[in-house]
């Protein structure tokens, strides 16, 4: 018998594993894991021309709960199986858009800056995900940085991606300038590296702000939350709009480190102008500003669109 609890689909990133544990929780579910491996044959493929077939699923598993939450390419095809199968017994939610008919789904929720529209979406500013104040402040004295009197900026690094290389010559040019602009005045910087993070790149940073400042050289979550609570400033790197979402939680002022990119980055750039409009980030450019907004939390708001949505199909 299928049970009130999500049965959380993606490919194993943190981003996505982030978003879907975030909606599940804000949902008030309790949830599983399962990470998504196709056919070798079919990861060549997009959803759109995948078959809704088991026989797709390199690792297969069995859904006992009402609620599916998938986020990612790998997850759309196995959310849509599950549906087929249990019909009006599940509710579907996939996380970005899935590239194919909206109607496969009971509902979807997307970033503004996606253009998706549907009677089933629901729209949010940026990315959700599992980040919460209350879990930011329980963590701050995780990390102890010796800073006297200095102000923390959190640098939080990404990692290279489809748009961008992080070639080691541009990420030198970064380092330099953050360096010269937080330590002339008088901050102390919290590096974060993500999980995308190159070792080299990691290094790198190393080298730049070992001797004065506090570097973490794992993934270490804690440390991200505590980075989170101390910072006056953030500074995150411009490849993740997740990464940017959930800096905007804390309400502090959040600056975008860009760089050159391989491809159009249309999509970033329309996020990138309406977080700017919201008053929630700016360009890293050469002088430090303070400001202030109101902490964004659109999982939770999501999430009560979802709520009355799944009310209505007597799921809860």
């Amino acid at each position: 018998m299928l049970k009130l609890k999500a049965l959380l689909l993606t490919q194993g990133m943190h981003g996505m594993i982030s978003q879907v544990e975030g909606l599940a929780k804000a949902l008030g579910l309790s949830f599983r894991h399962e990470t998504i491996q196709l056919n070798k044959f079919w990861n060549f493929f997009p959803p759109k021309f995948t078959p809704v077939i088991d026989s797709i699923l390199e690792k297969k598993f069995v859904c006992d709960s009402r609620i599916i939450i998938s986020c990612g390419r790998k997850s759309v095809i196995p959310s849509i199986l599950f549906k087929r199968r249990f019909k009006k017994e599940v509710f579907n939610i996939h996380i970005q858009d899935p590239k194919v008919n909206l109607n496969n789904f009971d509902s979807i929720i997307c970033p503004e800056h996606d253009n998706l529209n549907g009677d089933n979406v629901v729209k949010t500013k940026g990315a959700i995900h599992y980040l919460t104040n209350s879990e930011i402040q329980k963590n701050i004295n995780y990390l102890k940085p010796n800073q006297g009197d200095k102000k923390i900026a959190t640098f939080i690094l990404g990692g290279p991606n489809k748009y961008y290389s992080f070639s080691e010559k541009q990420m030198d040019r970064m380092f330099a300038k953050i360096k010269n602009m937080f330590v002339s005045s008088k901050y102390k910087l919290i590096v974060i590296p993500s999980y995308r993070t190159p070792e080299n790149i990691l290094k790198l940073a190393f080298n730049y702000f070992n001797q004065d400042h506090l570097v973490i050289k794992e993934r270490d979550k804690k440390a991200y939350l505590s980075s989170l609570g101390l910072a006056d400033t953030i500074i995150v790197t411009c490849d993740s709009t997740s990464m940017i979402s959930e800096a905007a939680i804390t309400g502090k002022p959040v600056y975008v480190a860009q760089m050159s990119h391989k491809r159009s980055i249309h999509r970033f750039e329309k996020f990138y102008q309406l977080f700017k409009d919201l008053g929630i980030i700016r360009d890293l450019e050469d002088k430090i500003e303070h400001w202030t907004y109101s902490g964004l939390d659109e999982v939770n708001r999501a999430a009560s669109t979802v709520k009355e949505k799944m009310k209505k199909n007597g799921i809860i």
